[in-house]
């Protein structure tokens, strides 16, 4: 009987009420006095039955745990609900758990179900399997009661749902020339401590306390004064990762409607996404401190609504690893109004990349960014991952080189040739550069970024040619 509708009344519902009008025409046309209290009965109770599940309907308290809290991209998830009614008793209910659209099971439970005997608890589990990134509301609870007689129906929310982060799935990447050899506990194996010479040796004055076995006796005979050997200790290393949110160097993106936990979003940009949250893991694990900034030169995750605190900038350790994954569950695509006057003077460097026109296409790589990557000088290599770049912007990166002891760059777009120029730019000046496509494997581009580029030969108003680095050579 699916096709009787489901609202208000349950199948057999209807079916009495129907069954009560036909035996009520045959008490009128026969005169039957036993059909016309049938008829009466068979009216009376489908309403009677509704009208006693809204006024003695049960309360419930809904409490959602979610194994583990926070879940990667592809891996499973797995939801405990527990539903606690307010009174024993009562009829029974269907139960539905309200999903997101690309998560096509959808789980449905018969209430009660005890967790031991006359408990006022139900228990019930399920496995989610989120296949993309983003913040999604799971829930709400749906239920739909009947009465004893099985004829009414009373469908409601228990609760309102509880959200979900799901973050990007990191690919554990190797080591390569990035890192600078460093180890796991930030520490630096040089070549003079692994092979030390008289001729290159780090030595410092004799201190009070220095064992005289560490005394470096040609260096005392040159200088005059007791010289020690110097140890190289242990610093926490430092990286920057830049993460440009550029809707049109991306190739825009618009945010699907009638879909609030939709992202605005490319396959380009989910491929930044991934490499930055790969390469944040990488750096994290080996004991560097991370800072993350945007385009902009502003805190990276300013705008992500999945951020826990969207101004921070640094990040250090496994929470800092935690907090990068979440911050970049949701981030987006935005677009950054400039004014009048600065739009003007900004909107040529992306229509070279044949961006169109408008507040969106005008918005490039900031001058400030650079700045702050060379006022901080951090000691550890600036990466970024940037989408298309212009050649203005490629000039930007290229200044705050000299604020790291390496660079890094991925840019992503569909044709890698597009952006030929801008990557020269950024070789010349000393970046270990690499265009890559939304499709390239992240793994394979991570390796290909410590290959020599061939460089072509430097034309009128170029930076000066700088050969790229070899393969595991010093950035």
């Amino acid at each position: 009987m699916s096709w009787i509708p489901d609202r208000i009344f349950r199948p057999r519902g209807w079916v009495m009420m129907a069954a009560g009008l036909l035996a009520l025409l045959f008490a009128q046309v026969l005169g039957r006095r036993d059909l016309l209290v049938l008829a009466v009965f068979l009216l009376a109770l489908p309403p009677l039955a509704s009208a006693g599940l809204r006024l003695l309907a049960p309360g419930f308290t809904v409490k959602r745990r979610f194994s583990p809290a926070f879940v990667e991209a592809g891996t499973a998830a797995s939801v405990t609900l527990e539903v606690h009614g307010s009174t024993p008793g009562g009829g029974s209910a269907r139960l539905t758990e309200l999903l997101p659209p690309h998560l096509i099971d959808v789980p449905r439970f018969d209430y009660p179900n005890p967790v031991t005997p006359r408990s006022l608890i139900s228990r019930y589990s399920y496995t989610l399997h989120p296949s993309r990134r983003g913040v999604f509301t799971i829930g709400p609870l749906t239920a739909k009661f009947g009465d004893p007689f099985d004829v009414a129906l009373l469908a409601r929310d228990l609760d309102a749902g509880e959200q979900l982060t799901v973050a990007p799935a990191a690919v554990v990447l190797p080591e390569i020339s990035l890192t600078g050899g460093r180890g796991q506990d930030g520490s630096r194996m040089t070549r003079q401590q692994a092979n030390p010479s008289e001729d290159d040796v780090m030595t410092r004055e004799y201190r009070h306390g220095d064992p005289l076995r560490r005394v470096h006796w040609p260096a005392t005979a040159r200088q005059g004064k007791l010289m020690v050997r110097a140890e190289e200790s242990v610093t926490t290393p430092e990286a920057a990762l830049v993460l440009d949110q550029r809707r049109w160097a991306y190739g825009g993106a618009a945010k699907p409607q009638r879909r609030p936990d939709a992202l605005a979003t490319t396959p380009a940009f989910e491929w930044a996404v991934t490499a930055a949250v790969s390469i944040a893991a990488h750096l994290l694990e080996r004991s560097y401190t991370l800072r993350v900034l945007d385009d902009q030169g502003r805190p990276g995750f300013a705008s992500s609504r999945s951020a826990a605190e969207p101004g921070r900038e640094d990040f250090a350790g496994q929470s800092g690893a935690l907090a990068v994954a979440q911050s970049l569950a949701a981030l987006e695509l935005g677009a950054r109004e400039l004014g009048a006057r600065e739009l003007g003077s900004r909107e040529l460097g992306a229509r070279e990349l044949g961006a169109p026109r408008g507040s969106e296409a005008a918005v490039p790589l900031a001058d400030v960014l650079a700045d702050r990557l060379i006022q901080t000088r951090r000691r550890g290599p600036v990466i970024a991952v940037t989408g298309a770049l212009s050649e203005p912007d490629a000039m930007i990166l290229a200044a705050a080189i000299e604020a790291a002891e390496g660079a890094f760059a991925f840019i992503v777009c569909p044709d890698p040739a597009q952006v030929a120029e801008p990557l020269n730019i950024l070789r010349r000046a000393g970046w270990q550069a690499l265009a890559v496509a939304p499709h390239t494997p992240l793994l394979q581009a991570w390796m290909e970024l410590d290959e020599p580029a061939v460089l072509p030969a430097p034309t009128t108003g170029s930076l000066p040619r700088v050969h790229a680095p070899t393969a595991g050579g010093p950035p």
